[in-house]
Protein backbone atom coordinates (compact mmCIF):
# COMPACT_ATOMS: atom_id res chain seq x y z
CA UNK A 1 0.00 0.00 0.00
CA UNK A 2 2.97 2.16 0.51
CA UNK A 3 4.17 2.27 -2.87
CA UNK A 4 0.41 3.43 -4.29
CA UNK A 5 0.16 5.80 -1.66
CA UNK A 6 3.31 7.16 -2.37
CA UNK A 7 1.88 7.61 -6.22
CA UNK A 8 -1.06 8.74 -5.11
CA UNK A 9 0.67 11.72 -3.30
CA UNK A 10 2.93 12.71 -6.14
CA UNK A 11 -0.14 12.78 -9.05
CA UNK A 12 -1.66 14.63 -6.77
CA UNK A 13 0.67 17.27 -5.93
CA UNK A 14 1.21 17.91 -9.77
CA UNK A 15 -2.62 17.73 -10.31
CA UNK A 16 -2.46 20.73 -7.71
CA UNK A 17 0.80 22.72 -9.10
CA UNK A 18 -0.82 22.25 -12.44
CA UNK A 19 -4.16 24.19 -10.91
CA UNK A 20 -1.98 26.72 -9.15
CA UNK A 21 -0.44 28.07 -12.80
CA UNK A 22 -3.37 27.95 -14.86
CA UNK A 23 -5.16 30.44 -12.03
CA UNK A 24 -2.21 32.34 -11.54
CA UNK A 25 -1.19 32.69 -15.12
CA UNK A 26 -4.54 34.76 -15.98
CA UNK A 27 -4.01 37.34 -13.54
CA UNK A 28 -0.27 37.57 -14.57
CA UNK A 29 -1.02 37.86 -18.27
CA UNK A 30 -3.50 41.05 -17.53
CA UNK A 31 -1.05 42.51 -14.55
CA UNK A 32 1.85 42.43 -17.02
CA UNK A 33 0.09 43.76 -20.01
CA UNK A 34 -1.49 46.10 -18.39
CA UNK A 35 0.74 47.90 -16.24
CA UNK A 36 3.72 46.72 -18.80
CA UNK A 37 2.42 49.06 -21.00
CA UNK A 38 2.05 51.80 -18.92
CA UNK A 39 5.41 51.78 -17.62
CA UNK A 40 7.14 51.56 -21.02
CA UNK A 41 4.30 54.56 -22.06
CA UNK A 42 6.06 56.29 -19.10
CA UNK A 43 9.64 56.02 -19.82
CA UNK A 44 9.38 56.61 -23.12
CA UNK A 45 7.42 59.87 -22.22
CA UNK A 46 10.37 60.48 -19.63
CA UNK A 47 13.00 59.84 -22.45
CA UNK A 48 14.27 56.45 -21.03
CA UNK A 49 14.52 53.05 -22.70
CA UNK A 50 13.45 49.39 -21.39
CA UNK A 51 10.87 51.08 -19.00
CA UNK A 52 8.39 47.79 -17.75
CA UNK A 53 10.62 45.16 -18.91
CA UNK A 54 9.36 43.39 -15.80
CA UNK A 55 6.17 43.44 -16.27
CA UNK A 56 6.83 42.25 -19.97
CA UNK A 57 8.54 39.16 -17.85
CA UNK A 58 5.27 38.70 -15.53
CA UNK A 59 3.23 38.37 -18.92
CA UNK A 60 5.50 35.94 -20.07
CA UNK A 61 5.41 33.93 -17.17
CA UNK A 62 1.67 34.04 -17.25
CA UNK A 63 1.43 32.88 -20.65
CA UNK A 64 3.68 29.90 -20.36
CA UNK A 65 1.25 29.22 -17.37
CA UNK A 66 -1.49 29.18 -18.05
CA UNK A 67 -0.52 26.99 -21.22
CA UNK A 68 0.74 24.38 -19.19
CA UNK A 69 -2.02 24.39 -17.04
CA UNK A 70 -4.51 24.96 -19.39
CA UNK A 71 -3.17 21.55 -21.21
CA UNK A 72 -1.25 19.74 -18.00
CA UNK A 73 -4.17 19.98 -15.70
CA UNK A 74 -7.35 17.72 -16.86
CA UNK A 75 -4.56 15.05 -17.96
CA UNK A 76 -2.91 15.33 -14.50
CA UNK A 77 -6.73 15.55 -12.47
CA UNK A 78 -7.68 12.50 -14.43
CA UNK A 79 -4.80 10.44 -13.89
CA UNK A 80 -4.77 10.89 -10.33
CA UNK A 81 -8.77 10.30 -10.24
CA UNK A 82 -7.51 6.78 -11.85
CA UNK A 83 -4.76 5.85 -9.53
CA UNK A 84 -6.90 6.57 -6.88
CA UNK A 85 -9.44 3.51 -8.74
CA UNK A 86 -6.32 1.26 -8.45
CA UNK A 87 -5.77 2.23 -4.48
CA UNK A 88 -9.03 1.27 -4.31
CA UNK A 89 -8.49 -2.08 -5.84
CA UNK A 90 -5.34 -3.15 -4.27
CA UNK A 91 -7.24 -2.08 -0.41
CA UNK A 92 -9.47 -4.61 -1.58
CA UNK A 93 -7.15 -7.00 -1.65
CA UNK A 94 -4.75 -6.39 1.18
CA UNK A 95 -6.92 -5.42 3.51
CA UNK A 96 -10.46 -6.72 3.03
CA UNK A 97 -8.89 -10.04 2.13
CA UNK A 98 -10.49 -10.32 -1.18
CA UNK A 99 -8.51 -12.66 -3.68
CA UNK A 100 -10.25 -13.47 -6.46
CA UNK A 101 -11.61 -11.85 -9.65
CA UNK A 102 -15.05 -12.72 -8.64
CA UNK A 103 -14.99 -11.46 -5.05
CA UNK A 104 -13.34 -8.26 -6.09
CA UNK A 105 -16.04 -7.41 -8.71
CA UNK A 106 -19.23 -7.94 -6.69
CA UNK A 107 -17.68 -5.80 -3.55
CA UNK A 108 -16.26 -3.21 -5.95
CA UNK A 109 -19.55 -3.34 -8.56
CA UNK A 110 -17.18 -3.65 -11.25
CA UNK A 111 -17.21 -5.87 -13.91
CA UNK A 112 -14.91 -8.85 -13.93
CA UNK A 113 -12.86 -7.77 -17.00
CA UNK A 114 -12.23 -4.48 -15.97
CA UNK A 115 -10.98 -6.07 -12.18
CA UNK A 116 -8.99 -8.48 -14.52
CA UNK A 117 -7.33 -5.25 -16.09
CA UNK A 118 -6.97 -3.02 -13.21
CA UNK A 119 -5.20 -6.20 -11.88
CA UNK A 120 -2.98 -6.43 -14.51
CA UNK A 121 -1.96 -2.51 -14.15
CA UNK A 122 -1.39 -3.17 -10.25
CA UNK A 123 0.98 -5.98 -10.83
CA UNK A 124 2.52 -4.26 -13.51
CA UNK A 125 3.26 -1.10 -11.68
CA UNK A 126 4.51 -2.77 -8.59
CA UNK A 127 1.52 -2.34 -6.21
CA UNK A 128 1.27 -5.81 -4.71
CA UNK A 129 4.01 -6.90 -2.71
CA UNK A 130 4.21 -10.83 -1.82
CA UNK A 131 1.13 -12.01 -3.97
CA UNK A 132 1.11 -13.30 -7.23
CA UNK A 133 -1.73 -14.24 -9.62
CA UNK A 134 -2.81 -17.43 -10.30
CA UNK A 135 -5.35 -17.14 -13.04
CA UNK A 136 -8.32 -14.73 -11.42
CA UNK A 137 -7.19 -15.93 -7.98
CA UNK A 138 -4.25 -14.03 -6.15
CA UNK A 139 -2.08 -16.28 -3.90
CA UNK A 140 0.10 -15.59 -1.63
CA UNK A 141 4.27 -15.81 -3.16
CA UNK A 142 6.19 -18.41 -0.33
CA UNK A 143 8.58 -18.77 -2.94
CA UNK A 144 11.58 -18.21 -1.17
CA UNK A 145 14.59 -15.83 -2.98
CA UNK A 146 16.96 -17.61 -5.44
CA UNK A 147 20.18 -18.28 -3.88
CA UNK A 148 23.08 -20.29 -4.20
CA UNK A 149 23.14 -24.14 -4.40
CA UNK A 150 23.97 -25.82 -1.03
CA UNK A 151 25.45 -29.35 -0.63
CA UNK A 152 25.92 -31.06 2.68
CA UNK A 153 28.71 -33.34 3.59
CA UNK A 154 31.53 -34.54 6.52
CA UNK A 155 34.72 -33.48 6.25
CA UNK A 156 37.06 -36.39 5.57
CA UNK A 157 39.43 -35.20 8.64
CA UNK A 158 37.70 -33.63 11.39
CA UNK A 159 34.49 -36.06 10.77
CA UNK A 160 31.92 -32.71 10.94
CA UNK A 161 28.84 -32.56 9.05
CA UNK A 162 28.26 -29.24 7.48
CA UNK A 163 26.96 -27.52 4.33
CA UNK A 164 28.42 -25.55 1.89
CA UNK A 165 28.58 -24.15 -1.36
CA UNK A 166 30.72 -24.25 -4.52
CA UNK A 167 32.17 -21.14 -4.26
CA UNK A 168 33.47 -21.94 -0.83
CA UNK A 169 33.83 -25.74 -0.78
CA UNK A 170 35.94 -26.04 2.33
CA UNK A 171 35.29 -27.27 5.90
CA UNK A 172 34.12 -23.89 8.45
CA UNK A 173 35.93 -25.98 11.33
CA UNK A 174 39.59 -27.22 10.42
CA UNK A 175 39.57 -25.76 7.13
CA UNK A 176 40.86 -28.80 4.57
CA UNK A 177 39.14 -28.50 1.20
CA UNK A 178 36.34 -30.27 0.41
CA UNK A 179 35.42 -32.39 -3.12
CA UNK A 180 32.89 -30.41 -4.62
CA UNK A 181 29.79 -32.86 -5.41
Amino acid sequence: MQQIDKEIRKRQILAFTLTFMFVFGIPAIIFGASYGGRAAEAAEAAGKEGGGTGWWILMAAGIVCTAVGFFGMPLAWVNYGETRGYRRIVAAVVNENLHTVQEIAVQLSLSEKEVRNKLDVCFQKGYFVGIKRNGDSLILNENRPMGKKEYSTQCPNCGAKFIYTADNAVCPYCGSPVQKQ
